[in-house]
């Protein structure tokens, strides 16, 4: 007799792991001079993340291979920049950028993941996943919080990617592209359940576009705008406990 088996792959950045640590340091580091300006820490923050995910689809587009890292600190003055500060060099320093640079590698687990995770895993679901970041990087969260992640559920895209050169690997293998969420799928048996949980709606509403049963959390975004994806969720919750307890309940 065959017995399905229930898998549940999560996002990990900003569904799993918050930001708050990053924002924090923005927060301590240049808190009071960007409210000088009328701008906020978490606006600022907010900016430089889309900034740096923006210029790297677009140096992927080229076919151009440069670490998000780089990107990311490279972006620094720019977005200070567009954020009505007319000299940002003279806004702050090299130091600075380096010290809120630093706080996106050390990313903590939101409260309540731990939780979460052991209330699915107790009730029958195998945990999984899924990352366009590097393993080494994202699995760092885990350790750092003592949170058990066995190494082969740690699964990031680039993994699926079957080209020699990064300059070669194709958009179509990393999120939210189809060819990043079929290789997971075909992990799992026809008959098992296949649960796709993501705190971006962009994302999860992608993965139930290839074949996942999707759950949401509000946590990260508040407000899910589910009407611009064209998706129907099978769970959407404003917590990850909650979020937890639905899954089961339809499992």
């Amino acid at each position: 007799m065959i017995c399905p088996k229930k898998h549940a792959v999560f996002d990990v950045v900003g569904t799993c792991v918050s930001f708050d640590f990053f924002l924090d340091t923005i927060e301590d580091v240049l808190g009071p001079r960007l409210r000088a300006h009328e701008v906020s820490a978490k606006i600022f923050g907010f900016a430089w993340m889309q900034a740096a995910e923006l210029e790297s689809l677009m140096l992927h587009m080229s076919k151009r291979s440069v670490p998000y890292k780089e990107v990311f600190k490279a972006l620094f003055y720019r977005v200070i920049y567009m954020s009505g500060i007319e000299n940002p060099r003279s806004f702050a320093t090299d130091e600075e950028r380096d010290i809120c640079h630093d706080a996106y590698s050390k990313l903590e687990l939101r409260p309540d993941c731990r939780a979460m995770m052991e209330k699915l895993r107790n009730n029958g679901f195998t945990i999984w996943c899924l990352t366009t970041g590097d393993t080494e990087r994202v699995g760092g969260y885990f350790k750092r919080a003592g949170f058990e992640m066995p190494a082969e559920n740690l699964v990031s895209c680039h993994q699926f990617m079957k080209y020699e050169s990064a300059l070669e690997s194709p958009l179509a293998m990393v999120k939210p592209s189809m060819g990043s969420y079929q290789p997971m799928l075909e992990k799992f048996a026809t008959e098992d359940q296949k649960w796709f949980v993501a705190a971006h709606m962009w994302d999860v509403s992608a993965a139930v576009k290839a074949g996942f049963r999707g759950a949401y959390c509000s946590v990260y975004e508040k407000e899910s705008c589910i009407e611009i994806f064209d998706t129907k969720m099978d769970v959407m919750a404003d917590s990850l406990l909650e979020m937890a307890d639905k899954m089961i309940d339809m499992a």
